[in-house]
């Protein structure tokens, strides 16, 4: 891996709500940044966790196993391709963009001692529903990994 620069930022998903994160996360690689994401099978999803497992094996169920659409199953990848939706990825600055993020289940040891940040607008601690993490929701769907 390269190394950290001042414009590289890691964020702690640790008890960060997906969505939340993922929308502040887009509009900082839009504007240049590098961003790494650790312990990613931490973030939070809102809702009840029956009806949010149905809709994905729903749309797991769309498409031909070898000629896709592929979803992902991973937790890194669930929470990158959540990203990408909200990036124009198709033009050149949303590739460009994508290619600056980095996302990692659990933290690397390359990264244990760097300071991480937390967004607070984006923290578990304001949902006032259910909600679970998307290990969780990636256990599921398929993935076996462990917890």
């Amino acid at each position: 891996m390269e190394t950290l620069t001042q414009r590289t930022t890691v964020i702690d998903a640790t008890g960060l709500i997906l969505g939340r994160m993922s929308s502040v996360v887009a509009k900082r690689l839009l504007k240049g940044e590098r961003i790494i994401i650790v312990n990613a099978e931490k973030a939070v999803i809102s809702g009840k966790k029956k009806n949010k497992v149905r809709e994905v094996k729903e749309q797991l169920s769309v498409g031909h196993p070898w000629k896709g659409p592929f979803h992902p199953r991973r937790p890194d990848r669930i929470v990158r391709r959540t990203i990408r939706g909200m990036l124009p990825y198709k033009q050149p600055k949303g590739k460009l963009a994508y290619k600056r993020l980095r996302v990692y289940i659990g933290v690397p040891e390359e990264l244990q001692n760097v300071e991480k940040e937390t967004l607070r607008e984006a923290h578990a601690s304001k949902l006032r529903c259910p909600f679970f993490t998307v290990a969780e929701l990636a256990k599921e769907v398929g993935w076996r990994g462990e917890l």
